[in-house]
């Protein structure tokens, strides 16, 4: 298991900014958002970067070419910064449309779509069908953010059940109502969600929502917290 941070937790910072944040604190990988807040210049410093936050909707009803447009650019981009994927939130419920986007820049790079349990599909069980039907591992996985689904009224474990053949990682966050909290002092059920993830491989990414909450604790002062939740889980299994 490997821990990494999202840009999310550092609106207005630079790529170099960021790297730095990840330096100091230990921190293995970046999620990189794709915002023009920060352009994606400068040295990583060996910090790796997990994948690329994008805002392509995947599911939105609408034209394809756009999508698969974006798409296509933000895998690219991804390929060069040697990320798994793209992240893509559903933005809708046209399956069919998703199915189709998908399946034209399946294989075009080795990065791979990966899709949010959010929004429109904020489950695992909605997210886990549609990349059931698509059946392309190697094109498209997903995304577990562990608030959403839990907020959606969706147990932890048929989550994990749903989305372990497709799992690329894991988001981690905590949260009173729409508020985040560090680690342990919010309402998310993090024991349960800690032990589902023994043994779990892959990365683990703090996700702290400080640019759509900027009143919050700045993003280093709950990197401690989050490390410790991570290595709980990882000396427990």
């Amino acid at each position: 298991m490997r821990f990494a941070i999202s840009t999310l937790g550092l609106p207005g910072a630079s790529l170099s900014d960021a790297v730095e944040v990840a330096v100091r604190h230990g921190v293995d990988g970046l999620e990189l958002r794709l915002h023009e807040d920060m352009p994606l210049e400068g040295d990583l410093q060996g910090i790796e970067v997990v994948a690329l936050c994008g805002y392509v909707r995947i599911a939105k009803p609408g034209p394809d070419a756009p999508v698969i447009q974006a798409l296509r650019e933000q895998l690219a981009l991804a390929d060069e910064f040697g990320a798994m994927g793209v992240r893509v939130f559903p933005g809708g419920l046209a399956v069919d449309a998703a199915l189709r986007r998908l399946s034209a820049v399946a294989g075009e790079t080795r990065a791979r779509v990966l899709i949010e349990t959010h929004d429109h599909m904020a489950t695992g069980a909605a997210v886990g069908d549609l990349l059931d039907r698509f059946g392309r591992p190697d094109a498209a996985g997903a995304i577990w953010d562990i608030l959403h689904p839990w907020r959606n009224g969706e147990a932890p474990a048929d989550t994990m059940t749903a989305l372990a053949p497709h799992l690329a990682y894991v988001q981690i966050k905590d949260a009173v109502g729409t508020t985040p909290r560090p680690m342990g002092l919010g309402e998310v059920p993090l024991d349960v969600i800690g032990e589902l993830l023994r043994g779990y491989p892959g990365w683990m990414s703090l996700e702290w929502e400080k640019a759509w909450h900027p009143e919050v604790e700045p993003l280093e002062e709950v990197i401690p917290g989050a490390q410790e939740w991570v290595r709980s889980v990882v000396r427990s299994g």
